[in-house]
């Protein structure tokens, strides 16, 4: 249940990102828009410049993004119960017989 609740809060947390992805957007274009009404005949060169920032900023985003889907959905194995004498990473049960000869070559007669 704490586990949960911290993972909740940590995937809200990543989407911050996701607000401060838009006031920087806000900011490149609104940048662009009075460098554009100084100086009119940059209009190509500005505007290379002003997608070059969005796609920057939109990386941002999506890292963010990226995150908070990794906090939630990566992760859920460990906030669930696990089964009675299950270690992670390791069956129930191992029955030494069944696993004896793992590994070896077994070696047949030549039947020629």
């Amino acid at each position: 249940m704490l586990l949960t609740a911290a993972k909740l809060i940590g995937a809200g947390l990543a989407t911050i990102g996701l607000a401060g992805a838009g006031v920087g957007i806000g900011t490149v274009f609104g940048a662009f828009q009075v460098a554009l009404s100084r100086n009119p005949s940059l209009l190509a060169t500005l505007f290379r410049y002003a997608i070059l920032g969005f796609a920057l900023t939109e990386a941002i985003a999506l890292l963010a993004l990226m995150m908070a889907f990794l906090i939630l959905f990566a992760f859920l194995c460990w906030s669930l119960p696990l089964p009675r004498g299950f270690r992670l990473g390791y069956p129930l049960k191992r029955s030494p017989q069944r696993f004896q000869n793992v590994g070896r070559v077994q070696h047949q007669p030549y039947r020629g």
